[in-house]
């Protein structure tokens, strides 16, 4: 077996690899592979099948067995696992859970592991990413692996009928609200209720918000958002309020509309797309994508989050290691986003031509440079659930007249700063 096969770089590692090798065809080893649901059925399912098949291949003896979890599971697991030694030897997640398994000692430190990589395959990575596990000097808890960035999808059909030529870009806030009031007219929906969830607040904060105003000083225990901007968001909201579904933008519901249409504008991330894409096959749903609107033309919303791959603290964490890095390098990265126009970490997977030109890819690339990340920062503190849903109750008050921007963004920034101090 040589390295230059499994990564295309070197061969520091290749007699490591082919030591790991020998003492693991005397013995099998089962390696316990967590992902997300979405990961583990369809195409994906089969791109990772495939990861596993190739690794396995160039380790006899090792048996690696991959398991589909929802959200909740897949976190729970791994820190009830951590506690008995039952989890995954290697696992996902997404990075704004990553300061919880830390404190739970889900996560081994890979940073040795990293270092012992030839720079080559180091190189392959968005600095940003692996200073983004990086907490602190000489530790690092994972690989980064897969990301996201919000977009608008937007219901062709209802717009025309409304009157609106979707060829022109949206400006701004105003030029928005006055979009929904023309497909409100239509006896058709805006957009969904934005107060609903935390998620929906922010891709639109993040339209007139900067990264430094938002999150929370974990240290100081102060919330980072700033009462002003979160104010105009607000009024946003309010304005919004004529025009929405009522329903979240996770809901079920919601995506039902916007595939029958009757619903105009849909922010969400890329795994929303699968069920448009196969009602523009089978019903004729004629569908796009954009960047969301920010509060001044040339500005706009979302947010970025990332996956990652963590290796657990045991005795198996060595081969965890190896797997998880075979995983993320280019060759397999380019396959994951070729088959699926999923972004992903690794960024000369990113610039290679063959899935540079994905449209999808290509949309969500451009939205992770305008958004804001979901829950920073990671890896460094944990954020009470009271904080997410103070955000949403506070943002539902004002679009329901029962106080105003400005005072509801006072209440909330003491709000949140007392719940981090209780936390």
């Amino acid at each position: 077996m040589k390295f230059k096969r499994l990564f295309g770089t070197g061969t520091f590692l290749a007699a490591a690899l082919l030591a790991t090798s020998a003492v693991h065809a005397q013995e099998k080893v089962v390696l316990e592979y967590w992902v997300y649901s979405d990961f583990a059925q369809g195409e994906a399912l089969k791109l990772q099948q495939s990861f596993i098949s190739e690794f396995e291949a160039k380790h006899p003896g090792v048996k690696i067995n991959i398991a589909g979890k929802g959200d909740d599971d897949l976190l729970t697991g791994q820190i009830a696992g951590a506690a008995s030694g039952t989890g995954p030897d290697v696992f996902m997640n997404s990075t704004s859970a990553g300061a919880a398994l830390v404190k739970a000692g889900a996560l081994k430190n890979v940073y040795e592991d990293w270092m012992a990589m030839p720079q080559e395959y180091r190189d392959q990575f968005n600095k940003d990413l692996i200073a983004m596990c990086t907490p602190k000097p000489q530790t690092m808890y994972c690989l980064p692996y897969t990301g996201y960035g919000s977009f608008m999808f937007r219901n062709l059909t209802v717009l025309k009928e409304a009157g609106i030529d979707p060829a022109t870009p949206i400006k701004d806030w105003n030029d928005w609200v006055a979009q929904m009031e023309k497909v409100k007219a239509k006896g058709k929906y805006g957009v969904p209720d934005m107060t609903r969830e935390w998620s929906s607040f922010l891709n639109i904060y993040s339209g007139v918000a900067e990264p430094n105003e938002w999150g929370a000083d974990f240290e100081k225990k102060k919330t980072l958002l700033n009462p002003d901007k979160y104010a105009k968001t607000a009024e946003l909201f309010v304005k919004m309020k004529p025009y929405s579904t009522g329903t979240a933008a996770g809901d079920q519901a919601t995506r039902d509309l916007f595939i029958s249409n009757q619903l105009a504008f849909y922010i969400n991330g890329p795994w929303a797309n699968p069920p448009f894409e196969q009602a523009a096959k089978n019903s004729g749903l004629k569908y796009d994508w954009v960047l969301i609107p920010g509060i001044r033309e040339g500005e706009n919303g979302g947010i970025q989050g990332y996956e990652f791959i963590g290796v657990a603290p045991k005795k198996n964490a060595k081969l965890a290691w190896e797997f998880a890095a075979y995983v993320t390098e280019k060759k397999q990265m380019i396959r994951w986003a070729a088959a699926l126009g999923r972004y992903n970490s690794n960024q000369a997977a990113l610039a290679d031509p063959s899935v540079a030109s994905h449209p999808l890819l290509a949309i969500t690339n451009k939205a992770a440079k305008n958004a804001l990340f979901n829950k920073p920062p990671f890896f460094s503190g944990v954020y009470p659930s009271s904080y997410w849903s103070a955000i949403t109750d506070n943002a539902s008050a004002i679009a329901d007249g029962d106080t105003t921007p400005e005072e509801g963004a006072k209440e909330l920034v003491d709000e949140l700063n007392e719940i981090l101090s209780d936390g």
